[in-house]
């Protein structure tokens, strides 16, 4: 595990998220396979599962689009252009194959163009359903084991359910521990800052599930030893959003007089609270997991007989976060053209201030140049609920 285990714990995440796929690299150079992925409804334990190394994805907010924009039209997700952007200059030129699931109109309409030009020697789009229903986890489940079967081919070795087991096994237990991380910032002030949290969330995502585990073990140890800051008086804010994969917002946040103590973000809370519950057929539990537990914005939850009831079943998460984290304030970021998020801000909205929090909508690039007239937007808006 190249010294993880007793390395300083928030300079090694400073430096894998820096240097982002730096280890997924070094592990290609070992003789491993590197798949990429796109989006936190892709099934990270079967790829574990199957040996290969698993990389989220991530875009460049400090990189301008120089060729993506010649693939792919303006109104595609700011994101999936800047990933791809990176993909197609070679940034991630080490990956043997790639998983991208059926999500929303930007992956899937482009998940052509990803597949043409890159070129990989693996491919597989994962035709996730966007219902929860009893059929649909059965639909899921044949659509799992398409995927294992086309991953055993590629990697020309069987996928047990006794590997499914141990790779969700690994994975619960990676997500107990980055919530262990987490309680550390219900402490006012937090031990931990947004921008230290967001590398180690970034870098966790580039890493080996036991390598990941041993960062997280590491920096909990190392931010548990420290004293608390002595700037306690400020507003604490929760960030709810898709792909954030960038420390600059919490920055903007947090240079404003904020702390940033808790999420919802696909790389973040939305994918570290929810379990993979050990079933009988492993599939059962990661399917009820991907389709029911994550509460993806493209994924229909119709638990309840009125509307009230079926915002609690949608959103009864964040008013668990806003109380265990002492929320005083709460802001929507999502990025232009992501019409799945933008059509569930009004109800979220209205949940969140139904909670007595004061909601900050923001809609912006996904590019840090305009990231100054949101820190403006930021500080008027700490202005208004101090």
């Amino acid at each position: 595990m190249t010294g993880l285990q007793n390395s300083n714990g928030l300079e090694t995440a400073d430096r894998y998220y820096a240097q982002y796929g730096s280890r997924a690299k070094e592990l290609k150079n070992e003789g491993r396979k590197v798949i990429g992925y796109m989006s936190a409804l892709t099934p990270v334990e079967i790829l574990t599962a199957a040996g290969v190394v698993p990389l989220r994805l991530k875009g460049f907010m400090d990189e301008a689009i120089t060729k993506g924009d010649a693939y792919m039209e303006t109104i595609v997700c700011p994101f999936v252009r800047s990933v791809f952007d990176a993909a197609i200059k070679g940034r991630f030129s080490f990956m043997d194959g790639m998983v991208l699931p059926h999500q929303c109109d930007s992956m899937d309409r482009t998940s052509d163009v990803w597949s043409y030009n890159l070129g990989l020697p693996y491919w597989h789009f994962l035709n996730v359903p966007h219902v929860t229903d009893d059929p649909s986890i059965e639909f899921m489940k044949e659509i799992l084991r398409v995927f294992i079967r086309t991953l055993e081919r590629f990697t020309n070795a069987k996928i047990t359910d006794e590997a499914i087991g141990q790779a969700i096994d690994d994975h619960n237990e990676n997500r107990r521990l980055m919530r262990e991380l987490y309680d550390l910032r219900k402490s006012n002030p937090p031990l931990i800052s947004g921008v230290e949290m967001m590398k180690v969330l970034v870098a966790a995502m580039s890493l080996p599930v036991s390598e990941s585990s041993a960062l997280i073990k590491n920096v909990t140890e190392e931010v548990k030893k420290r004293k608390a800051p002595a700037d306690g008086d400020r507003k604490r804010i929760m960030i709810i959003g898709d792909q954030i994969d960038s420390a600059a917002i919490a920055e903007a946040i947090e240079s404003a007089g904020a702390w940033l103590v808790v999420d919802d973000l696909s790389i973040g809370g939305k994918i570290y609270w929810p379990e993979v519950d050990k079933t009988a057929d492993p599939l059962q539990g990661i399917a009820e997991r991907y389709l029911r537990k994550l509460k993806i914005a493209t994924t229909f939850v119709g638990e309840g007989n009125t509307y009230e009831e079926n915002l609690e079943a949608r959103f009864g998460h964040l008013r668990e976060r806003i109380t265990g984290f002492k929320v005083d304030g709460a802001i929507l970021f999502i990025y232009k053209y992501c019409d799945p998020y933008g059509f569930e801000v009004p109800a979220m909205k209205s949940y969140i201030e139904s909670a007595g929090i004061p909601v900050l909508y923001l809609e912006d690039e996904y590019s840090t140049s305009t990231l100054a007239r949101v820190k403006t937007r930021i500080e008027a808006f700490l202005e208004m609920i101090a």
